[in-house]
């Protein structure tokens, strides 16, 4: 769908009353497209087009809607209208927004729930934040393995419909609890005479409902799976998850880990939905922490003003100096923050980690350091200003490059690994938050290597 084409068509019917019109136009869109459709459309516009909808694309329109847009429609549309939207919702799609709301939002809401939704909906909201159980559904297939494929393929014509996948199916014994699983296709392949026993290898995965919902991704992308089953401590099944919604977790992660290595709280909101004071307190945090750590690279700075004043040109080149240690630094957090989260490395890697970055800092710095000597060597060709001991010069800035390249890379690769040893987030070792750090050693490096190279000339 063109938003473009799309847009001034339906707000033009709606301006002209055209009611008929427009409902024929909204069938032909499919319930992502006019999720887009009603979030671009002015709030006294939304509910009209919604209330448009053919019965069996509401729920599903709904459920493609960003929070901002579904709070508005829950406070516009008729009790009777909410209440038909909430029950015919994906369980774990309407624990989402449950969970967005205040207390006694959820409590009116729950009691227009049919009481087998409503405990499903109690169920969910049960479990913790991050868990599995916040994302399964109750929706799934089940047969017993004393029936037959005959039986089975009626069952599943019976109840396949309301069902969130049918890829799968699942087998139970006769107090719920899960057994085994079979794919469609093996039930589509066999004789139907035969039972279901006898297609088992009682070789399944499955996920416990505690389970953190980052497990179901390891899980889903180890096994290649569309759908996996969630299950009790005792192994009753409880419902599945499915690859979409893992899909969804997967992003949400990937986006909050980017925003704190972006050296800020992660947002809540998307952002042009996120207010202006919340998006202030998210930010002011990281950077009162980096600025009081900047105050240590003024102080680094002031224990070697006498340097600096007798050899000004020394000043020149900090912010090219402490600058290549923090941008080898950051790549190297980058690197293995994301080799975490891909589970590429662990803690028990840290030396071999070491190592690598050891000899990556090295060849890194060298190469730096010596652009930076030539830099130092050429220019005198084209100006005095860096007087007589331009050499000594060329070899202060070139091996103070090698250093504070050396030390960033490694601060870069180490951090992330501490912060998970201390059970904090690897992504909160920010960008900045590494500059920073850099940044203050990277003086100290830098001055002493003058102090050691130009003693007797400039110092």
């Amino acid at each position: 769908m063109s938003d473009l084409i799309v847009l001034p068509e339906i707000e033009e019917l709606i301006e002209q009353r055209k009611s008929r019109d427009l409902k024929n136009r909204l069938k032909e869109l499919r319930a992502g497209d006019l999720a887009e459709l009603i979030q671009d459309l002015p709030d006294n516009h939304k509910a009209v087009v919604f209330r448009l909808l053919p019965r069996e694309l509401t729920a599903d329109t709904f459920e493609y809607l960003e929070f901002r847009s579904q709070q508005h429609l829950l406070k516009t549309l008729a009790k009777n209208e909410v209440a038909a939207i909430l029950n015919e919702m994906k369980a774990d799609d309407r624990t989402a927004l449950l969970e967005e709301l205040p207390g006694f939002a959820v409590k009116q809401l729950l009691e227009l729930l049919t009481p087998d939704e409503r405990i499903v909906a109690v169920q969910h909201l049960g479990y913790p934040e991050d868990s599995v159980g916040r994302l399964m559904v109750p929706d799934f297939i089940s047969v017993r393995p004393e029936w037959t494929v005959q039986k089975v393929l009626e069952h599943i014509r019976k109840n396949g419909k309301d069902s969130e996948s049918i890829n799968v199916i699942y087998v139970t014994d006769d107090r719920g609890r899960l057994i085994d699983d079979l794919r469609i296709r093996e039930i589509l392949l066999a004789s139907p005479r035969k039972k279901v026993q006898d297609l088992m290898d009682e070789s399944y995965l499955f996920l416990e409902a505690s389970d953190d919902r980052e497990q179901a991704v390891d899980v889903f992308k180890k096994y290649d799976r569309v759908a996996l089953p969630v299950v009790n401590s005792e192994r009753f099944l409880l419902g599945i998850v499915t690859v979409d919604d893992v899909l969804d977790v997967i992003e949400e992660e990937h986006t909050e880990d980017i925003q704190k290595f972006g050296g800020l709280d992660a947002l809540e909101t998307p952002y042009m939905h996120t207010g202006f004071f919340q998006m202030i307190k998210r930010r002011v945090g990281w950077l009162i922490v980096l600025f009081i750590g900047q105050m240590f690279t003024v102080t680094a700075m002031s224990f070697f003003q006498g340097e600096i004043a007798a050899a000004v040109v020394l000043g020149i080149f900090i912010p090219l100096i402490i600058s290549s240690g923090g941008n080898s630094g950051s790549q190297a957090a980058t690197l293995i923050i994301r080799a975490l989260s891909l589970g590429e490395v662990n803690l028990a890697d840290w030396w071999v980690i070491m190592r690598r970055e050891i000899l990556a800092g090295l060849t890194l710095g060298a190469i730096l350091g010596l652009i930076g000597f030539l830099r130092v060597l050429i220019w005198p060709l084209f100006s005095t200003e860096y007087g007589e001991h331009f050499v000594l010069l060329g070899i202060v800035v070139g091996v103070s490059l090698l250093g504070v390249v050396l030390w960033g890379t490694i601060t870069g690769a180490m951090l992330p690994l501490a912060l998970q040893r201390l059970g904090f987030d690897p992504a909160a070792s920010s960008a900045p938050f590494v500059s920073m750090l850099v940044d203050v050693t990277g003086l100290v490096i830098y001055f002493s290597v003058a102090l050691l190279i130009l003693r007797g000339t400039l110092l």
